[in-house]
């Protein structure tokens, strides 16, 4: 079924449970959220009909009420003509706010979200990220808005821009990973050509390299090793990362919540973790570093150093 008939259920209050999940994968969904809230607070003006026709009546002659034989009639129409005007101008104003919005599409911890761009480019978004666009504005300017972290398959055409709040990657058509969190600005080239635009500097990344930024400074500009970003496959790679953001990284891939216990967070970890196995993916990042843990309830994990408890 089409988007705009499960809309028309949906506002009338029709649809199916199936038939809403439906709607709910449309990057619009949080549009319609917006507007239906909106149009919910704006009501029919009140009308008063003998003020109306008083008013309407001290303005008549004395002749046109003669050539009518004094006989006037209560301008019931008038009513039934503002509530049809009232519903045109809500119906302007939802129309206008699904062209002049942003569409915004999240995902949440452990969730990975994929979405089609008015021209057919592919977004796939990690877990806790934000993607914004406007559709209205698509043809003339290919913009993105990114806080997280996404991968791009880009349809050719003209310049194609993901705005972080570290920098600008700008493509004409092409597959890239982009990681913008925090202090740290990560671009990963995997088809064709991207020009990264940091500050007054712009740099060009082929192909198979990858560019590494935190706090502003270049920090790595080499080769990549991998064909595809890791999270695709459901698996996270780190290569000298500190433990702090290995940890933040298994937060968004699972509902838990970690605590250390004298742990020093900014040892390095270079390896992998799994999506699938939350005790896996503990004892992969534990191991090597000589760590341990445990977990209380569903959703608590403590570190600690091994011995220690």
């Amino acid at each position: 079924m089409k988007y705009d008939d499960l809309l028309t259920k949906w506002l009338n209050n029709e649809i199916s449970e199936a038939e809403l999940e439906h709607l709910k994968s449309s990057p619009e969904y949080a549009s319609y959220l917006r507007i239906a809230e909106a149009s919910s607070k704006l009501s029919l003006p009140e009308f008063n009909e003998e003020e109306t026709y008083s008013a309407i009546s001290s303005k008549t002659s004395i002749q046109q009420v003669n050539e009518r034989n004094s006989k006037v009639r209560p301008l019931r129409s008038m009513k039934t003509f503002l509530k049809v005007a009232a519903v045109f101008a809500i119906l302007f104003t939802g129309f206008h706010l699904i062209n002049t919005l942003d569409t915004s599409v999240k995902t949440a911890i452990a969730e990975k979200k994929t979405i089609e761009l008015p021209d057919r480019s592919e977004v796939i978004l990690n877990a806790q990220t934000e993607v914004k666009f406007n559709k209205k504005n698509w043809n003339d300017s290919r913009n993105v808005s990114l806080i997280g972290e996404a991968f791009f398959k880009v349809s050719k055409g003209n310049t194609f821009n993901v705005n972080t709040a570290h920098g600008t990657v700008s493509v004409l058509g092409t597959q890239f990973n982009v990681f913008a969190r925090d202090n740290k600005f990560y671009i990963n080239c995997y088809e064709g050509l991207v020009s990264v635009s940091l500050n007054d500097s712009k740099i060009e990344l082929q192909a198979g390299k990858e560019l590494k930024i935190e706090n502003g400074l270049i920090i790595y500009h080499e080769s990549s090793n991998t064909e595809n970003p890791g999270w695709l496959l459901d698996e996270s790679y780190f290569e000298n990362a500190t433990l702090a953001t290995v940890l933040q990284e298994i937060e968004r891939q699972y509902p838990i919540k970690i605590t250390t216990d004298n742990v020093n967070v900014e040892k390095r970890f270079t390896g992998a973790f799994t999506h699938k196995d939350l005790d896996l993916a503990l004892k992969s990042v534990c191991d090597p570093l000589n760590l341990a843990y445990s977990i209380s309830g569903n959703d608590d994990v403590t570190l600690y150093a091994k011995g220690n408890k």
